[in-house]
């Protein structure tokens, strides 16, 4: 079943319809949210997490059906690199295939390598976890 199926079956599997199944459903709902994954580790500003999402479905076949499995991985990207290690890696990883002299802050130094590659390793982990096929 895709992602996006999961994330919009209610808890009975059945739309409820009635007094009956809505008193249970307010009964059920203190503990409903219990099973709920917990929020990201680190905090990132809305924007951010929207241009990448937006990013992240431009590259993968421009298809909204992928909104799922992109906030997905922004969410696990989130829980292991803090926002300014965020920020920081992304650019390196963005812009070490910047030719020329512009580009040598971004790939010549073996912090920036270091760092470009992290940022693609917890990348590829993360869009792997989500369900996204992985570009190479």
């Amino acid at each position: 079943m895709t992602m996006q199926r999961l994330c919009h079956r209610s808890i009975f599997g059945t739309l409820c319809v009635g007094t009956i199944c809505s008193a249970t459903l307010v009964l059920l709902s203190g503990t409903a949210n219990s099973g709920e994954p917990p929020p990201p580790t680190h905090y990132y500003p809305t924007q951010a997490r929207v241009e990448y999402v937006n990013e992240c479905i431009a590259n993968h076949d421009d298809s909204l059906a992928n909104v799922y499995q992109c906030s997905c991985t922004i969410d696990r990207l989130a829980d292991s690199l803090s926002y300014d290690d965020f920020v920081s890696s992304i650019t390196f990883a963005r812009y070490a295939g910047l030719p020329g002299e512009g580009g040598g802050l971004f790939r010549d130094s073996e912090q920036a390598r270091a760092t470009a590659k992290r940022f693609r390793l917890l990348e590829t982990e993360a869009q792997r976890a989500c369900g996204l096929k992985v570009k190479t």
